[in-house]
């Protein structure tokens, strides 16, 4: 019997895909087989085979299931949220600006569940173009798929797992809003299907579902527990509620620093950067630039300048912590330092105009959008020129260093050493890595480049504020002999008038003499007269010497005869 060529063709075409298929079902085994070892360097080659799986078929939910939570367990975050960005809401509620910048002003109110994708898209199964992929929640294909799973009772295959991976991941990377959003959808969804399974079960083997919500993702190949789902359900109920706690201080600290309370939003800030449990790098970054904000509102400068120094190292690129850091030193007429912070932002400024894009991953959030970068450029380049002028007038050695130390001027000695000291134990330079102690780096690759990074910044305001500690010491001390000096002065003045009082009192006694002897002529002779009575008297009797004592006066000498004193 002969057979027709496009039979043969037929036979090939499926013999090639039954072997794809039994190559990916190979490589999900081995990937498993090493996955449940829990050890890195075996989850490192399960990678591996799991992207050869997924080079043969893109769309193997089992293959994508198991890559995602691997590289959960690896840490490598950023991965997750590339592989899964187009379920990030503040992504999808961005992506309407046709610059492709992504702003940094989403708070969690606008975060609504009609914006998240509740099921994977399949452009491909629906035959139409692509479409806006805000408009995918609403496609009638999706929602087919979404009735079918229901029936079918499969509903938890269909891609659950990637809001309970994707919330961990965007937890880790600082986006706690959407980290929140992404953590009740996958919750909702697999207590919905919880529920339509558990109708159709007997109380006789009635099972809690498997549901792997933890980085844990030996659970993959291990059978199925009631503890360990339990146990991980609980975790991710703990991680929503310090998700919620971290997002209601940081609400409350803006909300404060709005209404002008700086010490109280700076106090809630405190508390999250403070906090014993460990905050992510891009949420502690944004809480240090939010606290610069307040200590800059309240004119404290250097605890200012050392939350913009953690900012930027925990983020090189943040625009707007090198924008407050050179204006604090502009500020303080600190304008060398300054001039270096505006060009490096300048850099910062061409890199993005040369990529046409924000620094970073698009799901990272900035406090500026893409098109308002030319009119920065322009603006920054010409305060860049006007500095440079002022720099060659020779205004870099009048800083402003009580400002900095936050001191008015005329302080006493006493009041510059305390608040120097303060200083001196908040920003020692041996101190300045401990912050990173709380931080969870989103790459444990990045830890040698951050403590330089801070080491650096720290070395320099530390040298600063030295270098003001002495200036204002100096001032002080000039000060201070400048009052010895006055004090002399005044000493000096005051001696010299008594002088000229004593010599005036001595000219008017002098002038009075011829007067007074006048007076003592006279007093004289009445003396003579009234001595003349007790001559010849022996004064044996004290009431009588007594008597002669107060008549005559202590000072005045008795005239007495001693020729009358004989017996």
């Amino acid at each position: 019997m002969a057979v027709s060529p496009s039979s043969i063709a037929t036979d090939h075409k499926k013999h090639w895909w039954v072997t794809n298929r039994k190559l990916v079902d190979k490589y999900v085994k081995d990937a498993r087989f090493l996955i449940a070892t829990r050890e890195r360097n075996d989850v490192t080659s399960a990678l591996v085979l799991l992207d050869a799986a997924l080079a043969l078929s893109p769309r193997s939910e089992l293959a994508l299931e198991l890559k995602a939570r691997s590289l959960l367990y690896l840490r490598r975050f950023r991965d997750v949220a590339d592989m899964l960005q187009d379920y990030i809401p503040s992504l999808k509620m961005s992506s309407d600006d046709s610059s492709g910048s992504v702003s940094s002003d989403i708070s969690s109110q606008q975060l609504s569940r009609e914006q998240v994708k509740l099921l994977h898209s399949d452009n491909s199964s629906s035959g139409s173009p692509v479409h806006d992929p805000s408009f995918k929640c609403f496609s009638i294909s999706d929602l087919k798929k979404k009735v079918m799973a229901g029936l079918c009772k499969n509903y938890d295959k269909e891609g659950q797992w990637r809001y309970l991976v994707l919330g961990q991941a965007c937890c880790h990377l600082g986006l706690m809003e959407d980290a929140m959003v992404l953590l009740q959808t996958g919750k909702r969804l697999a207590s919905a299907a919880f529920r339509r399974e558990s109708i159709c079960w007997s109380d006789d083997n009635f099972t809690l579902p498997v549901i792997i919500t933890t980085p844990d993702i030996s659970s993959a190949a291990t059978p199925p527990r009631n503890v360990s789902s339990l146990s991980q359900s609980e975790n991710i109920s703990h991680l929503l509620s310090y998700i919620k706690l971290l997002i209601r201080r940081k609400t409350a600290a803006i909300a404060a620093s709005d209404a002008g309370l700086y010490s109280e939003s700076i106090r809630h800030f405190s508390k999250i950067v403070d906090g014993r449990r460990p905050a992510s790098q891009g949420f502690l970054a944004e809480c240090y630039m939010h606290r610069a904000s307040a200590y800059k509102a309240s004119g404290r400068i250097a605890e200012s300048i050392s939350d913009c120094n953690k900012t930027l190292a925990l983020d090189p690129t943040s625009i707007q912590a090198l924008e407050t850091r050179a204006e604090l030193l502009e500020t303080i007429r600190c304008f060398p330092d300054c001039l270096h912070d505006l060009e490096h932002l300048k850099l910062l400024y061409n890199s993005i105009m040369r990529d046409r894009k924000l620094p970073g991953p698009p799901w990272k959030r900035h406090n500026v959008r893409y098109r308002e970068i030319p009119g920065k450029l322009c603006a920054l380049t010409a305060k860049i020129q006007r500095l440079k002028q002022r720099v060659a007038s020779g205004e870099t050695g009048n800083v402003d260093y009580y400002a900095l130390i936050g001191l008015k001027r005329g302080c006493s000695r006493s009041e510059l050493e305390r608040a120097h000291l303060l200083l001196c134990l908040r920003h020692k330079p041996d101190k300045a890595t401990g912050f990173i102690d709380r931080c969870e780096l989103a790459d444990e690759r990045d830890l040698d480049s951050v403590k330089d990074r801070a080491k650096m910044s720290a070395l320099l305001l530390y040298r600063l504020l030295q270098k003001g500690y002495s200036s204002v010491m100096s001032a002080i001390m000039d000060e201070e002999a400048a009052e010895k000096q006055r004090k002399k002065a005044a000493a000096a003045t005051a001696a010299l008038q008594a002088a000229i009082q004593v010599q005036q009192t001595q000219c008017c006694n002098s002038k009075l003499e011829p007067e007074t002897g006048f007076n003592d002529r006279v007093n004289s002779g009445e003396n003579k007269a009234a001595t003349n009575a007790f001559q010849g008297v022996f004064c044996r009797d004290l009431a009588a010497v007594g008597s002669l004592l107060s008549q005559v006066g202590f000072n005045r000498p008795i005239p007495v005869k001693y020729e009358a004193l004989s017996c």
